[in-house]
């Protein structure tokens, strides 16, 4: 875990609740804050999973399978994840070469926002280093993919495990909420809310979209950061990767074209297993929906423009 901030702190401590892997390094440039962290958290194991959690440096990241990238500074009241962008690129540039000094062969996992911009900076670094594109990818659209199901969930009056829907294109303020591709008990939304007899129109789900696209804004505004949500979505990442569960996704990783939109990083639906995103899988998209992510992914591909990092 690079970084041991609110974000790489927390999502350790759901790794060691969850059982998930045998080892948890912290390492941050801080490093007493990185020895606090670990050190907090290795008290918790005695009512959790039996791991070792502890703090160190780079050279303590050898033989990791998985590494996820936390470092960066925070997301500001009021400021969107791309006005991270100039903030956070300088920090990676100094973070991902070390990390791949140390733990070459591990999948990386980028946290750190704007995740998609992040995740593309990343991929290029390890590029330049030989590392296959699919072993870097970036946590993208999961938290906002289970907010969207937990609020339809809750209209519904279901449990979300029942209820299928994807979030795709940036992790931000133009993300795509696939509302043609929803599934609730295994049949369309419209279908079970007639079923049902739940309300769904266009007020509910005007509601709903409102609160998954602001749900990060009003969260940093009542309490100042974002953790336990995409803690949790980390930890499931990670799981699928070290035990290789081929789990469908809304990861972002960097592609040739999204939507007529060439050398860009967003989230699509994509196959990950323990090397990684093994494939992407681009849905059948309504047309209003497929015009979003294409506004979407030209948003992100204007930030990677204005970095001055395009090939």
């Amino acid at each position: 875990m690079v970084g041991s901030g609110l974000v790489g702190s927390t999502a350790a401590y759901a790794l060691v609740l969850r059982g998930i892997g045998r080892e948890v390094v912290l390492v941050d440039r801080l490093e007493a804050r990185a020895r606090a962290e670990a050190d907090d958290i290795l008290h918790a194991v005695p009512f959790a999973r039996s791991l070792t959690v502890s703090a160190g440096g780079y050279a303590d990241l050898a033989g990791a399978r998985v590494v996820i990238l936390a470092a960066g500074v925070g997301q500001r009241p009021g400021e969107t994840r791309l006005q991270l962008l100039s903030r956070n690129a300088e920090v990676f540039q100094e973070v991902v070469p070390a990390v791949l000094d140390h733990a070459p062969d591990a999948v990386l996992v980028v946290a750190t926002n704007p995740v998609d911009v992040m995740t593309h900076l990343a991929a290029r670094h390890a590029a330049a280093r030989g590392v296959p594109a699919g072993r870097v990818f970036g946590s993208g659209t999961t938290l906002d993919t289970a907010r969207f199901r937990t609020l339809l969930a809750r209209q519904l009056g279901l449990d979300p495990s029942h209820v299928h829907a994807y979030v795709l294109g940036e992790h931000g303020d133009s993300e795509v909420l696939t509302w043609s591709l929803v599934t609730a008990a295994g049949q369309a939304l419209d279908s079970f809310c007639r079923l049902a007899k739940v309300r769904m129109d266009a007020e509910v789900r005007a509601d709903i979209d409102r609160n998954v696209r602001q749900a990060a804004y009003a969260i940093i505004a009542g309490k100042g950061a974002t953790y336990y949500g995409v803690a949790s979505a980390l930890s499931r990442i990670v799981d699928v990767v070290l035990r290789d569960l081929r789990a469908v996704l809304t990861v972002c990783a960097p592609a040739d074209q999204v939507a007529g939109v060439r050398d860009v990083t967003v989230s699509l639906p994509r196959l990950v297993g323990g090397a990684g995103v093994l494939a992407t899988l681009p849905p059948p998209l309504a047309g209003d929906e497929q015009a979003a992510l294409q506004r979407s992914a030209r948003v992100v591909r204007a930030a990677i423009q204005g970095l001055g990092s395009d090939a």
